[in-house]
Order: structure tokens, then C-alpha cells, then sequence
């Protein structure tokens, strides 16, 4: 059973008190709905489509309760009956390397987690989305979608914790050589994924529509953007939900539109849109966002060494002595005050790059107003909360809120 030292209760007030702060917040959010429809969204909102987003907002804020409170329940209840030391017992019977036996205890938690949150993403999906109009997900893709996340798990993931499981049990300063091998890893992935991942789930096929094409590639031009292909993705193949991004690495970039985006929003809102993303490109916000994360990994591998033998911390969970993988797995609860920190400032960083990007569109489109349309028209198309809760979504939005994003337009003319 869990030894109840410093760091059992240190730890409980880490879970607990995270669950209670998110309840908070959450429940500020909510207590913010009703309010009046901001007059910039009046000739976009009519009052059954602000009562629409604002119900959507609710449900969605309710079941995350839920979720919230389910997970809680269970962990807590796994880790104060002995839960994690019976399962490293049971892994460990078998007689097979430490970091064989670690990657079979992180399978098994994660399986067990997979299964548990099954009911809430079906009940999302099948139920809340469907509801407002929003899923295509058929009951065979969800499946598919579910295969194919757990083979890349295995490809990739069990062999990348298997060399950081190896490095920590071997090297005294492995933090150093963890964070350079995740680092390599995620560069590998801005390549990678969007060749062989993403078509693994979604089709992209060449924009047909000549027209657009000539304007997205005049206004890629003006920005000296290396533009080498403009793709439609099949967003439509589970949501009716719209967005555009774009993928590439190095020189070689590609702009990728949701299908459902091209229905709904005009050319010169598509241009003004893509301007966008171009100007997260231009003014060197992917690349900075890669390097937060990557000061966010070394910061955590770093900590990790320091507290990879704690035998204090082991017994928290039940455990006589330290394993490299038990340690991984601790310290990650013991780390979330740091990562929520690190989370907020993130988020304000991403903020931030939201409105020089607005900007930058602004300025080679002419002119904000094509851009502040198309934010009107996704907000609606994706109910969006207009009026959230200034503290939840300083806390949570990786996006300003999209009034604050069209006053910033307006002022710019």
C-alpha cells in the first residue's frame, strides 16, 4: 500500500488540487454564458444560432465535468488501493529486462486508460456532437481511427520511451541525451507526418478550382511564401467543422484546406485566411513555439534526473525501492504545477503570434475586413463561445477570444 509520506500528500494535493482548480475555472466559464450577443456578431448571429452555440458551450463545459470527475475518482482509487505496485508486481513476475518490463507497464496503464475513456469519446462523438450538427464520424471510421492511433503508438511511440527508459537506467547526465533524442525525433516528425501520418487519416487531394488556386498562389507570391501544393483535405469525413493549415518542412511548403472551409467561406475570405497561416510562417512563430518546447522538455528531463532514485517517491505509490520506469511515471504527476505553468505560457505566447498573424494578413490583404468576416463566419459555423470567461481563457485558449481578434482588425482600418 502507498506509504503516506511527504510525497503521497504533496502528490494528492498536486491531483486534487488540479482537479479543483479546473472545476473552477470551468465553472466560471459557464456561469459566463447568457450574456448579451456582442453587437459585432449581430448580422452573423441571429438569436437561434447565438442560443445554439451558447448550449453547445454548456453541454460540452458539463460533460467535461464528468470526465474530470471520473478520472479523478479512478486514479484515486487505483493509486490508494495499491493499484500501480500490483502492476509492476505483475510485469515484473515475468522475468524480462527492466526497460521490456517498463514499456509492458506503460502499455497496460494505457490500455487501461484507453478503455475507461471509450464511453466519453463515443458519448462526444455519437451523442453531443451529432446533437448540434457537427459529427460525420460513421461508427467504422471511429473504429479505424482508434486501430490505426494504437499501431503508431507501437511504431513509434514504445520504441522512443524504450530509448529514453534505456538512456536514464544507463547514462548519470541522460537527461541531456533524452532531450536531444526526443528533439531529433520531433523534427523527424515535422517531415514525416505529413506524408505518411496524416493521409493515414484523412485524404488530401489537389485543390480543382483553378480560380482560387490563381489567388492563393498570387498571395503566396506577394509573401515570398515557397508554396509547392494546395490540398483539400476531407474534414467533412468526420466533422462539419471548419480550418486550413499548412505542413512541410524546410523550403517545401503546403497549404491544406478543409473541405468544409472551401464550401462555406468566400475567395477573398480563403485568401485572407491563409494569409493568416502564411504569417505564422513568415514571421517565424512555428519555429519559436519548436523551441519552447524543446527549453520545455529539457526542463523536464533535467527535474526527472533529479528525482529518477527517489525512494521516497517510490513508496508514495506503494513501492520498496525505484525503477527508471516507475520514476517516469511518478514524476510525471509531480511535474504537472511546472507543466501547467509552462501550459499558460505557452498559450499566452500563442496568443500573442494570433494577433501578429491577424496583422501580417491584414496588411497583404489590403485590408482586415475579408478576415474579420471569415472569423465571423467560423465562429458560427463551429459555435463558438463568443463570451468566454477572461480567466478560462487565459488559462486554456491557445486563440484570443475572436471578438478581442476583430477589434484588434478594426483598429488597424
Amino acid at each position: 500500500m502507498p506509504e503516506q509520506n511527504s510525497f503521497f500528500f504533496v502528490i494528492f494535493a498536486i491531483v486534487v488540487g488540479f482537479y479543483l482548480f479546473d472545476l473552477v475555472a470551468n465553472m466560471l466559464n459557464l456561469s459566463w454564458l447568457g450574456r448579451k450577443l456582442p453587437a459585432e456578431f449581430e448580422d452573423t448571429f441571429d438569436p437561434d444560432d447565438y442560443a445554439r452555440s451558447q448550449a453547445y458551450t454548456r453541454e460540452g463545459g458539463r460533460f467535461e465535468l464528468v470526465g474530470d470527475s471520473f478520472q479523478l475518482l479512478v486514479f484515486l482509487l487505483f493509486w490508494l488501493c495499491g493499484g500501480f505496485a500490483w502492476v509492476v508486481g505483475w510485469a515484473e513476475a515475468f522475468g524480462m529486462a527492466p526497460v521490456i518490463t517498463g514499456l509492458g507497464v506503460f502499455s497496460v496503464l494505457y490500455l487501461a486508460q484507453l478503455l475507461l475513456s471509450i464511453p466519453f469519446d463515443l458519448f462526444d462523438t455519437f451523442v453531443i456532437e451529432e446533437k448540434y450538427g457537427f459529427n460525420k464520424t460513421t461508427p467504422r471510421t471511429w473504429i479505424m481511427d482508434q486501430l490505426k492511433g494504437l499501431l503508431l503508438g507501437v511504431v513509434l511511440g514504445l520504441p522512443l520511451l524504450g530509448l529514453l527508459l534505456w538512456l536514464f537506467g544507463k547514462y548519470e547526465n541522460a537527461w541531456f541525451f533524452a532531450w536531444g533524442a526526443v528533439a531529433l525525433f520531433s523534427l523527424a516528425m515535422l517531415y514525416l507526418a505529413p506524408r505518411y501520418i496524416m493521409p493515414l487519416f484523412n485524404k488530401f487531394e489537389p485543390l480543382e478550382n483553378e480560380h482560387l488556386k490563381e489567388a492563393i498562389n498570387v498571395m503566396a507570391d506577394r509573401c515570398e511564401f515557397p508554396l509547392t501544393e494546395i490540398s483539400v483535405m476531407d474534414g467533412s469525413k468526420r466533422s462539419s467543422k471548419s480550418n486550413a493549415f499548412f505542413t512541410g518542412f524546410g523550403k517545401h511548403k503546403k497549404i491544406a484546406l478543409f473541405d468544409t472551409l472551401i464550401e462555406k467561406q468566400t475567395e477573398e475570405e480563403l485568401v485572407a485566411v491563409l494569409a493568416h497561416e502564411i504569417g505564422h510562417f513568415k514571421l517565424k512563430h512555428i519555429v519559436k513555439m519548436i523551441a519552447f518546447s524543446f527549453l520545455q522538455t529539457a526542463l523536464m528531463f533535467f527535474l526527472l534526473g533529479l528525482f529518477l532514485k527517489s525512494e521516497g517517491l517510490s513508496a508514495a505509490f506503494g513501492l520498496s525501492e525505484p525503477r527508471v520506469f516507475t520514476s517516469f511515471l511518478f514524476f510525471g504527476i509531480l511535474f504537472k504545477p511546472v507543466s501547467k505553468i509552462l501550459s499558460v505560457l505557452s498559450s499566452m505566447l500563442s496568443r500573442k503570434h494570433e494577433f501578429e498573424a491577424d496583422a501580417y494578413a491584414a496588411k497583404m490583404t489590403g485590408a482586415g475586413r475579408h478576415l474579420v468576416t471569415a472569423l465571423k463566419k467560423l465562429s458560427k459555423d463551429n459555435l463558438s463561445n463568443l463570451t468566454p470567461h477572461p480567466f478560462y481563457s487565459f488559462l486554456y485558449y491557445s486563440h484570443p477570444p475572436v471578438i478581442e481578434r476583430i477589434e484588434a482588425l478594426r483598429k488597424m482600418g
